[in-house]
């Protein structure tokens, strides 16, 4: 039963009912709904901005969440192994595979360089695991260049033990003057005095005395480029080409022994002793180029001499005397 509600006329001295318009009472029922509706509505939209009201797809969705994140863990510690694998192989290739092959070893600078370009994870930014997804795909980038690299070299590697054979003929391995026709080691290689200018200069090769007309012999396997005297200081002088980036050469001979074109075996007489050209006195003067740089000669002495002759004969070489051309 509804309440029936009254006011106090003064006038009349009595208590008069109150009659609600029609219109009113449809006014205040849509406001009551309005205000119903907004209140529901603003409950709805709360509960579901709390972890305490999830859908089913939101309960779903966080579970793919939680299992791609445990996917990236474990491709992670994955790489973490493939990480530690990859670096002792790449510690073997430089210290062991590319010195026996003397090749020079890979920089970190180049084996572990990332990717320059700043707009190459543009898309993977922006997302509530971005961090996740482009730490780990960086790493996967970095991973596959440096296995590429790693690669590249064992590609290089295996091409030359295929022809280890020529290789190891090729190298400048033995001294151009047999011990019992040399004198002394008379210059070694680095800087040393001008014996016609006296003053400081680098000698890029290493001079070996002995009696003028002592056999000059090819330090390895090549074809003889020059055998001429055309080249400025050297006076009568052999160059031998041995491939895989190694030269030879002999200066100041007496006469030739051999002709450009020629074939030649590692022990092959090429020339003889002399004094011709810039030089002092009677030498032999020796330098081994590789991938045209000069190098010192000394590194190669291991197919005719002992460790103490070597010994003896770093020890001469190492001086820094006068040399003889």
């Amino acid at each position: 039963m509804a309440k029936v509600k009254y006011y106090y006329d003064s006038e009349n001295l009595a208590y008069t009912k109150i009659k609600t318009r029609k219109r009113a009472k449809i006014g205040y029922a849509l406001l009551f709904l309005l205000a119903s509706a907004l209140f529901g509505f603003l409950v709805f939209v709360l509960l579901i901005n709390t972890p305490f009201f999830e859908t089913p797809k939101d309960r779903l969705q966080a579970r793919e969440i939680e299992n791609l994140k445990l996917q990236y863990a474990i491709l992670n510690k994955k790489m973490d192994e493939i990480d530690d694998v990859t670096e002792a192989l790449e510690n073997r290739d430089n210290t062991i595979y590319r010195v026996y092959f003397n090749k020079t070893e890979i920089p970190d600078s180049i084996r572990k360089a990332g990717f320059r370009d700043p707009k190459r994870y543009k898309d993977l930014e922006g997302y509530n695991n971005s961090q996740l997804v482009l730490n780990t795909t960086k790493r996967i980038d970095k991973l596959s260049k440096e296995l590429a690299i790693q690669s590249k070299s064992l590609d290089e590697i295996l091409k030359l033990a295929s022809v280890k054979g020529s290789l190891l003929l090729a190298i400048p391995a033995i001294q151009p003057v047999q011990n019992e026709n040399l004198k002394r080691v008379a210059s070694g290689f680095g800087y040393r005095i001008d014996p016609f200018t006296k003053v400081r200069k680098m000698h890029n090769g290493m001079d070996f005395t002995a009696n003028t007309g002592s056999p000059v012999y090819a330090t390895g396997d090549g074809v003889v480029a020059r055998a001429d005297n055309s080249a400025s200081g050297f006076g009568n002088h052999v160059v031998i080409r041995h491939g895989f980036g190694y030269e030879s050469l002999y200066a100041h001979l007496s006469k030739y022994n051999c002709r450009p074109g020629q074939k030649v075996k590692r022990g092959d007489v090429i020339g003889y002793v002399g004094s011709t050209g810039r030089s002092e006195g009677p030498h032999c003067h020796y330098e081994v180029h590789k991938d045209g740089k000069v190098v010192n000669p000394l590194n190669f002495y291991y197919g005719n001499i002992s460790a103490v002759e070597y010994v003896a004969i770093s020890q001469m070489a190492n001086q820094e005397n006068q040399s003889l051309d």
